[in-house]
């Protein structure tokens, strides 16, 4: 398998070249295109097959695509949102991945359910993230660039959920709100992880709430002017 990242930072693609037999799991919607003889399957994959009735009544898609190459062929893959790619090794760790950062993975390695919950006020959605672990290696992807984050042992780092992206499996962390209940309601922020060292944590440098509510006051505005 080879791959490479064009047009970074802010319009990735990634693209996989496959020898035969090789095979690749993808996020639904994420291929750009594959050339070659591919075979397309749909379904869940590893632990998240307990949490798949859940989630669809949730609102939330966890079914996998999974790419294998019949002969030599080539899947390209776009995330959703501008941004950059990153690709995480796996040599038996896992690894703590926000659902929306998750593309791809490749391997002898299990996806599922890590943690969910908070659903609503506090997070403007439902947080939840994922665990992958195993043997191989799998692509997350960001909101703007990714920032690796060395945490030292005894080092404590307080992270807003919105800019997470994955976390080192066994990292000591907390979830909680942002200061009192004032600064929740007033400060703009909701959601925060507290993580502890020794640990690696990667980040992404834009946040797609703040986004949307820079757009929001300008699509009131155009629909008002629809109307």
């Amino acid at each position: 398998m080879r791959w490479e990242v064009s047009n970074r930072p802010s319009y990735s693609l990634l693209k996989i070249s496959l020898e035969p037999g090789e095979a690749l799991v993808a996020e639904p919607g994420a291929m750009v295109l594959y050339r070659g003889a591919v075979l397309i399957d749909t379904g869940a994959r590893g632990g998240i097959a307990a949490a798949l009735l859940r989630s669809m009544f949730g609102g939330e898609s966890l079914f996998l695509n999974t790419f294998r190459a019949e002969g030599e062929s080539e899947v390209w893959l776009a995330p959703n949102l501008p941004g950059d790619i990153h690709y995480l090794p796996l040599d038996g760790n896992g690894y703590i991945i926000q659902q929306g950062s998750y593309l791809a993975h490749h391997g002898d390695a299990e996806i599922g359910i890590a943690w969910r919950g908070f659903r609503g006020l506090l997070t403007e959605g439902e947080l939840i993230w994922l665990r992958v672990r195993g043997y191989g290696g799998v692509w997350v992807t960001a909101f703007g660039g990714i920032e690796q984050v060395n945490i030292n042992a005894g080092e404590k780092v307080i992270v807003d959920n919105f800019h997470f992206v994955a976390m080192d499996e066994d990292t000591t962390h907390y979830i909680r709100t942002f200061g009192g209940i004032k600064s929740f309601l007033l400060g703009g922020e909701g959601i925060v992880v507290e993580v502890q060292g020794p640990t690696n944590l990667w980040l992404q440098t834009r946040h797609i709430a703040s986004l949307a509510n820079e757009l929001l006051p300008i699509l009131r505005r155009h629909l008002r002017r629809s109307s």
